[in-house]
């Protein structure tokens, strides 16, 4: 399924295989939380912005509309009109960022739900369940995402509970892939890795789950809170235990200077909300630096938001025009920018594919790692 094409030092040029097309990598997934990407882009708008992978959410699909409402409608694909490949997270990551709501044992998670309190259960097999009924491309094993800085004693016995709970995952997709009503019978699984801050947790549980052979592996628990010195420490750490005929995600990451930093590192694939989160806000990413439209220095400015880019919003509409409709309140601001943003990430990773192509990626890592995330 993934074929190492290139390998710059350790940063990857590959092809990852799936039944709804091929992924080149480095490769970054557009977040669609809750099947739409916030800002009123639609999946006709994905193909536009060169989108190759879109990614869902489990437990918000879940709460509403509900996984067999969208089971019985076709699947994620038909039901968004998103023809590519499809990742869902697992719900895992609500284990962390819903603590208020939730109780964790042995046999999953008990949540209380964001939307209308109502009380739900997710285990390992209830996660799967609902991402076979969901249909994906790629399916997310359940786990626990813990706190930085966790205490050592819990994130030990977090790992040892990710791992017991992947073996699970493992055997309830099997099970599912087999059935005859299934929609996708070749969804693929990857293992999570995590492990806090701390080495030796995160190399040892990478062991662990490396021996289960899953699809795919991804590096979990990271760009929550830590210091992006030790986020690239735990990634340079792990590294060397990944398989490298296996592909490499990097959850929930990050800023431009994130991303080629984690390609330097070995890393394939990358997601985050960011991109469009900052977008409606005005924040927005250029090849010389982040600027706000907010600010009154554009209130006249007649260039386009980057002047290097190629993106429908640059070779149409100028900074004022976009800075006037976040002035009026106008939903296309938003549309506009997060539209930017994300043609921006698409194509720098698209740059960043060509650079270890011509065997130029450290010069490039060089010029824009520290530039891009720098704020004009």
């Amino acid at each position: 399924m993934f074929k190492l094409l290139k390998q710059n030092n350790s940063a990857r040029l590959g092809e990852f295989v799936t039944v709804h097309g091929t992924i080149q990598t480095p490769a970054f997934m557009n977040v669609a939380t809750c099947g739409a990407i916030k800002g009123a882009l639609s999946s006709t708008d994905l193909e536009t912005i060169n989108c190759q992978v879109m990614l869902s959410n489990t437990y918000h699909l879940h709460v509403r509309p509900g996984d067999g409402l969208i089971k019985s409608l076709g699947g994620l694909h038909k039901f968004t009109g998103w023809s590519g490949p499809i990742l869902t997270d697992s719900g895992g990551f609500q284990v962390f960022s819903l603590a208020s709501l939730r109780k964790i044992k042995e046999e999953g998670v008990y949540f209380q739900s964001h939307v209308d309190g109502k009380h739900i259960f997710m285990g390992p097999e209830e996660s799967m369940q609902i991402q076979s009924n969901l249909g994906s491309t790629i399916a997310m094993a359940f786990d626990e995402c813990v706190e930085n800085p966790a205490e050592y004693k819990y994130a030990k016995a977090s790992c040892e509970r990710t791992v017991r709970w992947l073996e699970r995952c493992k055997a309830e997709m099997s099970r599912l892939n087999s059935l005859d009503d299934t929609i996708n019978k070749n969804q693929l699984l990857f293992g999570i890795n995590q492990g806090s801050v701390y080495e030796d947790l995160r190399i040892e549980n990478m062991k662990e789950i490396a021996a289960l052979d899953m699809d795919g592996y991804a590096i979990g628990g990271l760009a929550v809170g830590e210091p992006k010195e030790d986020m690239y420490r735990i990634i340079s750490a792990v590294e060397p235990y990944m398989p490298s005929d296996k592909i490499r995600y990097l959850m929930g990451v990050g800023t431009p200077g994130n991303i080629i930093e984690a390609v330097s590192r070995g890393v394939d694939l990358f997601d985050c909300v960011m991109p469009s989160r900052n977008a409606r806000h005005g924040h927005l990413f250029t090849k010389s630096g982040i600027i706000n439209l907010n600010n009154n220095k554009y209130e006249r400015d007649t260039a386009p938001v980057d002047e290097e880019c190629q993106c429908p919003v640059c070779r149409k509409y100028s900074r004022a025009y976009i800075r006037h409709l976040f002035k009026a309140k106008e939903m296309l601001a938003m549309r506009l920018c997060v539209t930017h943003n994300l043609w921006f990430y698409n194509n720098l990773m698209k740059e960043i594919r060509d650079s270890i192509d011509n065997d130029t990626f450290d010069e490039f890592k060089s010029h824009y790692a520290e530039l891009l995330d720098t704020r004009i």
